[in-house]
């Protein structure tokens, strides 16, 4: 038997309405409503006067009813004209005034079955206690909800926020949040449209620092007439769904922005933004110093060095006046008795002293430390987390929670701690990479001469820009070479690639053209050997040395500068020539076709000759510097002939021109042509540029003659020389030099015939050069004392500082340097 009916229960299904039949005390049907055809097969007029018994052939259905027993019973009424109709019979209690007559309700079975489950639903969803519903009125307060209301607000009578059914949501939430859920029922109110899942923050009015995450669904209500009788709502928390995909979320965040770079700044900047606002309202991250410079800052870098603070974000955009800013520099210190360097550190209200900044500058006379503060006091709630990496404490995370958020939990560490420690990791990478790339900028920088190199010949000013990319240093270089007789040689060039394999690529090919400049060769026959070279280097080179940054590729300009005669030679193995700019004329780049790159062959190398005043500027350069930045956007890494890369000459020619007129130093030359074509000093490949300044020797300071091959011309060529000598006043070298004279141009009679080129050079040494038409090579022996000859080039050589012997277009030049006395 089930509960105790009530009319108000009943209902029906269209075609099949609730038959409702008033019985008499003798059990006879007195009156019916109409529309019970459908159940007994027979018109509603005849009904009345019909036994009840006739309609309910069930047993306990017939007990019930003569015992008078209210309730409700699954019943078969049978029909004349067919099969039972399934039904269930209802029987209420007497009717007022009417003591013997009762009311009994037949009901189709299906429809019954369908109330009985509405009603089952209803009241399980407002016993249960896993989501939260509420039943609205048309103004939107509470009228009914499977939580007492007080669960809402306080337990806390002394609070004054018990309430009592209905309530408005204003008196259980925190205002804003009362606010933003009541706009959208009313919506739901007006439109009849639902409201699915809306999440939205959740506070209660007694305690909004508690946030939760609820899911809200609504649905308007209508009465039978279709008018407004309310919202139902269903509220869903779904906070620790949330946080899990928050945490989910920030670590994909964090593992996509932070490490593909290999700057520490910028990984420390990435950290910060990553966890503000989601996460922390304000995030610092404090680095210690060694770690900027590559260096290991070891276990316990925290209490033992300084800290800089690299990194900052604020969920409001300003930051605290009162805490430290970005770029200061102080020492985390632990409170007495802890231990610094914890592994994680969680600085709850009212533990503000849990870790102390002290300011590098901030110390009194008396030497007592200024606190400072690594984030603003309480309230609110803040949290440090050491970063550590491979045993390294490279610095510290700092964040913090406004008053008015859930304060950190211990869930919210392990989410920091892990973030921290992925960071770190792509902090301590990028402290790696900082060692490596100083190292590798370190051995680049000691394979070249210095930045400013002075020589009679020539002022000379160098400039090498690393490229600024994950690619590390490249094999860029310059060199500026003295020479024999006051020359000078000018070289730039570069090796394909980056890394360790480049610098020592082009450390062996910056010593080979040393060594080729010391046999005194021309341009077009060093720069073929230095082909050779490159090739041979390729033969042996081992796998991991192929490919980038080996010699096969290379570029090189050797440009040779005589003092004495103004004329520049030069021969380029794949390089761009130089710019020059003449004494009152406007710079131009040479118009002469490099040859190829070393290594690759295929046509000799042409030497191109051009005569330059006193003090002409030349500008040796590397392709990066007038490259085409959009075909280097693009990839491409050799300089266009479009308009960017003309662009760009014209403004390095320009600079060189006002160089010129303004009579500017080769340095401040190099310094400005680097500001205006690379102002932020960040290439894609490395730069290397030289700027020379030439200088002619005094006509006065050159002497020269040439002689027959006939031995009486020694003497002759004595006198000359000790007459010059004089006249220069270097007499007290006048005996040594007498004596090469005589030897060198003895040797010429000899051996090579004439005529005989003889010539004086005083520069910061006194230079004598014989030349003859022979190509034979002379070669220092040490006689033996039974040998009547071969002492010559001996004694040459020990009156001499340096001597040496050089072809030329006739023969060859042997010559000899002597310091002034």
């Amino acid at each position: 038997m089930c509960a105790i009916p009530t009319p108000g229960d009943l209902g029906g299904a269209p075609g099949r309405p609730v038959v409702l039949l008033e019985v008499g005390e003798d059990g006879t049907v007195l009156a019916t409503t109409p529309g019970s055809e459908w159940l007994t097969g027979v018109p509603t007029g005849r009904l009345p006067g019909t036994p009840l018994t006739e309609l309910v052939t069930d047993p306990d259905a017939r007990e019930a009813l003569r015992a008078g027993t209210v309730g409700s019973w699954p019943v078969r009424v049978p029909r004349g004209d067919g099969p039972p109709v399934e039904a269930r019979l209802d029987v209420f209690p007497p009717l007022l005034g009417e003591r013997e007559h009762r009311l009994v309700a037949f009901t189709d079975a299906a429809t019954a079955r369908q109330r009985e489950e509405d009603r089952a639903l209803v009241r399980a969803l407002f016993a249960q206690r896993q989501v939260g519903l509420t039943i609205h009125d048309g103004e939107l307060a509470i009228t009914r909800m499977n939580a007492d209301p007080n669960e809402w607000s306080t337990k806390d009578p002394a609070l004054g926020l018990r309430h009592e059914l209905p309530v408005t949501l204003d008196e259980v939430m925190d205002a804003e949040d009362a606010a933003a859920v009541s706009e959208r029922l009313a919506v739901v109110a007006r439109t009849g449209e639902p409201l699915v899942n809306w999440e939205h923050v959740y506070r209660r009015r007694d305690s909004p620092e508690r946030e939760r995450k609820v899911s809200i669904t609504s649905l308007r209500l209508d009465d039978p007439r279709g008018g407004l009788l309310g919202v139902v709502s269903v509220y869903t928390d779904v906070t620790e769904e949330r946080r899990t995909q928050l945490r989910l979320d920030l670590l994909h965040r964090a593992a996509q922005r932070i490490g593909p770079s290999l700057d520490v700044t910028h990984n420390a900047e990435e950290l910060a933004r990553v966890l503000v606002p989601d996460f922390a309202d304000l995030a610092a991250v404090d680095l210690g110093e060694r770690v900027f410079g590559g260096e290991e800052p070891g276990a316990r870098a925290l209490s033992t060095g300084q800290v800089r603070r690299v990194a900052t974000a604020g969920a409001h955009g300003a930051w605290p006046e009162e805490v430290h800013p970005l770029g200061a520099v102080f020492h985390i210190e632990a409170p007495p008795g802890a231990a610094p360097d914890d592994g994680r550190r969680v600085i709850r209200d009212g533990d503000a002293a849990a870790l102390r900044a002290v300011h590098a500058g901030d110390r009194s006379p008396g030497g007592q430390d200024t606190d400072r503060l690594l984030l603003p006091r309480p309230p609110g709630s803040l949290m440090v987390v050491p970063l550590r990496a491979r045993g390294q404490v490279l610095g510290a995370l700092a964040l913090w929670r406004s008053p008015d958020r859930t304060a950190f939990d211990d869930a919210d560490a392990d989410l920091a701690e892990e973030v921290g420690s992925r960071a770190a990791l792509s902090l301590d990478n990028a402290r790696r990479y900082t060692r490596e790339h100083h190292t590798l900028e370190t051995l680049q920088r000691s394979l070249l001469p210095p930045a400013d190199f002075e020589v009679s010949a020539a002022s000379t000013a160098g400039h090498y820009v690393p490229a600024e990319t994950t690619a590390g240093i490249g094999g860029s270089w310059y060199d500026v070479i003295p020479l024999s007789s006051a020359r000078v040689a000018f070289v730039i060039g570069d090796v394909a690639g980056h890394g360790l394999n480049a610098t020592a690529t082009m450390g062996r090919l910056r010593t080979a053209v040393q060594t080729l400049a010391d046999m005194d060769l021309a341009p077009d026959e060093l720069m073929t050997r230095l082909d050779d070279l490159a090739v041979r280097l390729a033969e042996f080179a081992s796998d991991e040395q192929d490919g980038e940054g080996g010699a096969i590729g290379a570029t090189c300009l050797y440009c040779v500068y005589d003092p004495v005669s103004g004329e520049c030679v030069m021969a380029s193995a794949g390089r761009t020539p130089p710019v020059v700019a003449q004494p009152g004329e406007a710079a131009e780049a040479l118009p002469f076709k490099p040859g190829p790159s070393l290594g690759v062959g295929g046509t000799p190398f042409d030497t191109f000759s051009l005569r330059v005043g006193p003090g002409s500027l030349l500008a040796f350069f590397s392709e990066e510097l007038v490259a085409d930045r959009a075909r280097l956007a693009a990839g491409d890494p050799t300089r266009g002939d479009g308009a960017p890369a003309a662009d760009r000459m014209s403004e390095l020619s320009g600079q060189l021109t006002d160089a010129s007129r303004a009579d500017r130093s080769p340095a401040q030359t190099g310094r400005a042509v680097l500001d205006r074509l690379l102002p932020g000093r960040a290439p894609t490949n490395d730069v290397a540029l030289l700027v020379a300044r030439v200088r002619p020797l005094p006509p006065d300071s050159t002497a020269d003659w040439q002689l027959p091959a006939e031995p009486s011309v020694v003497g002759r060529a004595r006198d000359l020389v000790l007459g010059k000598l004089s006249e220069w006043d270097l007499t007290e070298n006048a005996f040594p030099t007498e004596l090469i004279i005589s030897e060198l141009i003895t040797n010429a009679i000899r051996y090579a015939g004439g005529p005989v080129g003889v010539r004086l050079i005083r520069d910061e040494a006194l230079i004598c050069e014989v030349s003859d038409p022979s190509e034979t090579q002379p070669h220092l022996r040490r006689a033996r004392p039974t040998d009547e000859g071969g002492r010559g080039l001996f004694l040459v050589a020990q009156l001499a500082h340096r001597w040496g012997s050089r072809y030329t277009a006739t023969g060859k030049t042997i010559w000899t340097e002597q310091p002034l006395a």
